[in-house]
Parts: C-alpha cells; sequence; structure tokens
C-alpha cells in the first residue's frame, strides 16, 4: 500500500516532514522497532475513549520503498502500552503491557523471518512482577533486557518502580526475570535512554530514566562496562549525529531534565537522545506537548535542550521514534487533544 506524502511542521531549524499516511497507523501507545531494515509497528489502542481491546497486529513501513503494508493481521496477542526490543535482527520481542482486561509481565515474540508469533515460556527462577504496563525495556544484548516500572494489577499499583533484569533465550523461546535490589522514584510513561558514561572513575554505559512523574529527577537503573553491552548498530548515524551537532551549537543548554513528562518519545542517536512530545503534568488543560529535547552527552555534566515547535498540529502523546538508515521517524499517536490518532509517519530534518 502507497502511503500519501503530506507538509512539513516547522521548529527552529528542525521540522517533521510528513513521508506517509495510512488508516493501518491510527493508534497510539504501540511500539514501533526496526526488524530488517523495516519498521515494525506492533499493538496499540485506536482510541482512548472506547473500551475496545488493542489492537494484536503489525504493519511494516519500507523506508526505501515509502510503502506500508500489514505483515500480520490481529492474533491472539494484544498488547498496548508494552515494551518492545528488536533480538538479532529477527525477533520483535514484545514485554509485558495491557492486553484488554488486565496488565501482564509475560512475554511474546513475532519471528520476521517465519512470519509467526509465538508465546514464550518461563524459564527456571523466574521471578516475574505482578503486572506491567507503561514500563520501559532496553536490550543490553540479544539475551539480556532492562526493565524499569511501577509494578501493579488491574486496581493497585506501587509506590516505586522496580527495576528487573530479563534473560531471554529466543531460539529456545523461554525468558526469566531476576527483581534486582536497587529501585527508582515510582514512574509510569517514562523513557529510558542507554547513554555512554564519561567521567574520571567510570566509562561504559548507564540507563537514565526520566518523566513519567512530577519531577525533573534523573534515576540511573544500571551501570555496565563496555564489554557487558552489544550497541545496537542503527544507533550509529553519523549524518543525524553531525545534524544534531550543528542544531545544538547556538543553543543554551540545562542541566536539568524537562520537569512532569510523560508518554513522549524517546531515542538514541550516537551521543545524543532525541525526546519529543508527551504530556505535561504540570497542566490540567492542553497538556499534549511538541517540543523537541535534545539530551548530550558529550560533556560532563551532560546538558539538556529545549527546542519547542510553534504548530499546536504536532503535539503528540503515545507515539514513537525509531531510527533507521539515518533518519528519525516518528510514527502515529494521538494528537492535541490526546484522542484523535493521527495515522502518519514523519521524519526529522534539520536544516541548521
Amino acid at each position: 500500500m502507497q502511503g500519501t506524502p503530506g507538509t512539513m511542521a516547522v521548529g527552529s531549524g528542525w521540522e517533521w516532514k510528513t513521508v506517509v499516511r495510512s488508516d493501518l497507523l491510527a493508534r497510539g501507545f504501540h511500539s514501533c522497532n526496526v526488524v530488517k531494515g523495516k519498521l515494525l509497528i506492533f499493538g496499540g489502542l485506536k482510541s482512548l475513549e472506547t473500551q475496545e481491546p488493542p489492537l494484536g497486529d503489525v504493519v511494516a513501513f519500507d523506508p526505501s520503498l515509502q510503502t506500508i503494508r500489514t505483515a500480520t493481521p490481529e492474533c491472539g496477542f494484544r498488547r498496548s502500552h508494552h515494551g518492545a526490543v528488536t533480538l538479532a535482527d529477527r525477533w520483535l520481542c514484545v514485554v509485558g503491557g495491557w492486553d484488554g482486561s488486565r496488565r501482564v509481565s509475560d512475554v511474546c515474540a513475532f519471528d520476521a523471518e517465519q512470519g509467526h508469533w509465538d508465546r514464550w515460556a518461563e524459564g527456571p527462577a523466574n521471578e516475574p512482577p505482578v503486572g506491567l504496563s507503561s514500563h520501559t525495556c532496553t536490550r543490553l544484548t540479544d539475551h539480556e533486557l532492562r526493565v524499569v516500572g511501577r509494578e501493579g494489577g488491574l486496581r493497585t499499583q506501587r509506590r516505586y518502580a522496580s527495576i528487573f533484569t530479563l534473560h531471554v533465550n529466543p531460539t529456545a523461546k523461554t525468558y526469566w526475570y531476576k527483581e534486582e535490589e536497587s529501585r527508582t522514584a515510582s514512574r509510569a510513561g517514562h523513557s529510558a535512554m542507554l547513554m555512554p558514561s564519561r567521567g574520571v572513575k567510570s566509562s561504559g554505559y548507564q540507563l537514565l530514566i526520566f518523566g513519567g512523574r512530577d519531577s525533573a529527577d534523573l534515576d540511573v537503573a544500571g551501570r555496565w562496562g563496555h564489554g557487558k553491552i552489544q550497541p545496537d548498530a542503527s544507533a550509529h548515524a553519523p549524518g543525524l549525529t553531525e545534524q544534531l551537532s550543528r542544531l545544538v551549537g547556538t543553543e543554551k543548554g540545562s542541566w536539568k531534565a524537562p520537569k512532569g513528562l510523560r508518554h513522549q518519545s524517546c531515542t538514541v542517536v550516537g551521543p545524543f537522545a532525541v525526546i519529543f512530545g508527551g504530556e505535561t503534568l504540570a497542566h490540567s488543560r492542553d497538556s499534549v506537548c511538541n517540543d523537541l529535547y535534545i539530551y548530550d552527552t558529550r560533556s560532563s555534566p551532560a546538558n539538556w535542550f529545549r527546542l519547542p515547535c510553534a504548530n499546536p498540529a504536532q503535539k503528540r502523546i503515545g507515539h514513537c521514534t525509531a531510527l533507521c538508515n539515518d533518519k528519525l521517524y516518528r510514527v502515529a499517536g494521538f494528537g492535541a487533544d490526546g484522542k484523535t490518532p493521527c495515522p502518519e509517519i514523519c521524519t526529522l530534518e534539520i536544516s541548521a
């Protein structure tokens, strides 16, 4: 299915350029991951105002052809507010989320080579969370993930966020959780950034957690040496990294993260993290945002840069961003009213 190109939303030295529109993209609180050079969009909600269950289809976007198609129709695995990672450029691994009746913590995966779903089995010594939604799931290696989120059932959730190491074996289709001793402040709808750590006493990577609560504080959910992490190859984007460097070169940075932001998108691009949109907890009305934030780790301490957008039509919540072939794509989500789906894919274009 060929999409329809559209308009551009302009900020200061940057813009979102619409590359494709399709009714297949009408959703929010979904996931978007790059598998075999294509963006795979899974699950989410078509509306926040109905009691309909989450979607269970996989939609594929081919950046080279700019085409949209259904990779798999609705299946038995329906999820929204879930976590998802790519393993070995083959498996779309989905962790936890809302299945339409409860928060779950189980693991299922779409095998892009075989074109089918599998429910993975619990492995030995599994310590599963009670239930997870609006959590984060970060790939450390193809066999180890880090999950951060507030556990809870249908009516109650804990007053802190737990940290789990999730061990996965794609070949055996098994998984097992191990709860870490450390915890973070209570968060939901937050972001996790696996960033290079720089300092006199440390080098390697650290997982930084921000947003999802009425605070600007960052939590550290793990530190690893260089040999413990298998970097995501898609994060190597020399062209976009250079453009981001120029974009923030004339801006004044801050050491403070954005306060009270949740359900934003966040993608790591080299030494930067690019954050867009979300919902601010500071406003009861007109709470959906269209600001672009860039987190720059090239210096210590790292700097935050806020780059506003004057176009309210670009406000988004429950959307995703994904890096593919040196381009950052923004995928779907709900608009300024927080409930109208925006069925489009855009690319971040920088003119600075």
